[in-house]
């Protein structure tokens, strides 16, 4: 019963770290497609005036904080700790 408990834990941590991957991935791709759709613009409606490089920097900002988020040192969260305490006692065995 109790490695039952223990398996549903460890697939809803699982379950939550994938949708951190996945929600950063998506937030990733569409900077990318945003900013460069936002660069074509800028280049040929006024390619002497240059603005693309404001939007790119301030969300470049924001996906670098969601970068460390998903995956920079709020990784050592209480989950962790378990979980390298779990991969301790296996190694003493």
């Amino acid at each position: 019963m109790e490695e039952k408990k223990s398996n549903e834990k460890d697939l809803e941590r699982a379950r939550k770290r994938a949708h951190e991957l996945r929600e950063f991935y998506n937030h990733l791709w569409s900077y990318i497609g945003v900013n460069a759709i936002l660069i074509i613009i800028n280049l040929i409606t006024s390619p002497k005036k240059l603005w693309f490089y404001w939007i790119t920097a301030f969300w470049g900002i924001a996906i670098i904080s969601h970068a460390i988020r998903t995956f920079g040192k709020n990784r050592f969260d209480e989950e962790w700790e378990e979980q390298k305490a779990k991969e301790i006692l296996k190694k003493k065995k």
